[in-house]
Order: C-alpha cells, then sequence, then structure tokens
C-alpha cells in the first residue's frame, strides 16, 4: 500500500475518488450522501480540500494498492476565528474490496500525524452510530466520544445516531 499526501493535481484525483465514493455510497456507505455523489459534486470537494491543503488549512492523504486508489480521507482546519486551532476529520473512504487489510487505519494515522505537524489541539469527527468498524478503529487510535444525536442521520426511512468524537493532542492525543 502506498499512502500519499502532496495532493495530486486535481483532475488526476477526481475521478479515481469519484469511482469510490459512488460505489461506496451505493453500497450504502456512510459518507453524508444518500444518493452517490455527481462527478461535479467530488471535483468541487477536491478543489476545496486541495486550496486549503496549499494555505495550510487541511491534509489530504489517498491510499493506493497495485496502483489504484483504494483510500481517501483529510481532515480541514475550522473557519471560525475561534476555532482556528482546531479540525473535523471528514469523509475517510476505504473501497469495500480493500476493508480489512489496515487502509484505514494507515489513512487515519498519516491524518493524525500531518494534524500534529499542522499544530491542531483538537481534532474532532462525527461517524453515523452504526458504522461500528469506524467508530472501533477511531477509539483505538485515541478518539474519544463526546456526544451523541440520537436518529438524526436520516437515510429513506432509516434513522441513525451521529456520534461525535475527539483528539486531543493538548493531552498527548
Amino acid at each position: 500500500m502506498d499512502l500519499a499526501s502532496e495532493p495530486e493535481p486535481k483532475v488526476q484525483l477526481t475521478e479515481p475518488v469519484h469511482r469510490m465514493l459512488a460505489r461506496l455510497v451505493r453500497g450504502g456507505a456512510a459518507l453524508g450522501w444518500v444518493e452517490a455523489p455527481s462527478r461535479d459534486e467530488v471535483t468541487a470537494l477536491l478543489g476545496d480540500v486541495v486550496s486549503a491543503v496549499r494555505c495550510g488549512d487541511a491534509a489530504l492523504r489517498v491510499a493506493y494498492l497495485g496502483g489504484r486508489l483504494v483510500g481517501f480521507g483529510y481532515w480541514l482546519r475550522y473557519g471560525r476565528p475561534t476555532h482556528r486551532p482546531h479540525a473535523d476529520l471528514e469523509r475517510l473512504a476505504v473501497d469495500s474490496a480493500a476493508h480489512g487489510r489496515g487502509i484505514g487505519r494507515a489513512l487515519t494515522t498519516a491524518l493524525l500525524t500531518d494534524a500534529r505537524e499542522a499544530g491542531i489541539e483538537v481534532l474532532t469527527l462525527d461517524a453515523r452510530g452504526d458504522n461500528t468498524p469506524a467508530l472501533r478503529l477511531y477509539q483505538s487510535l485515541g478518539f474519544t466520544e463526546y456526544g451523541r444525536l440520537p436518529d438524526f442521520v436520516a437515510v429513506g426511512e432509516h434513522r441513525y445516531d451521529k456520534v461525535f468524537c475527539m483528539l486531543d493532542f493538548r493531552r498527548g492525543g
């Protein structure tokens, strides 16, 4: 597995990231979309993240296995002036064909290192309550749950808790 931290040109990343995210969402993955994201949505998302990376307000990591993109994730620094020391881990995704190979752990660990190096004090994330493997991973990396909104996430007729987690680097996280 190869992890990349330097954002490739957005155009090169768009198609493989779009394909992977669309497949995952169609399969029911908890990535914030009900319907698979369009290519334009992924293009805009990557544009925003790459711009934030270039000015030090984000980190983006992708993982390749056999030359094929199989993982993607990033953190973004909060925009509110009083929240600037903090960031949110977002859209961590691993291709279902690559589950169980440590890619999610490697991506998350790399993003945690990037956050520490960028001086982030608290890294937050939210996850769908039924995403037990992700919640276990985050807990094993030191994240703690600090809140939960019951039945907050709506996917059709189904409702799921929204779970909020944090890793406080100021306290040795």
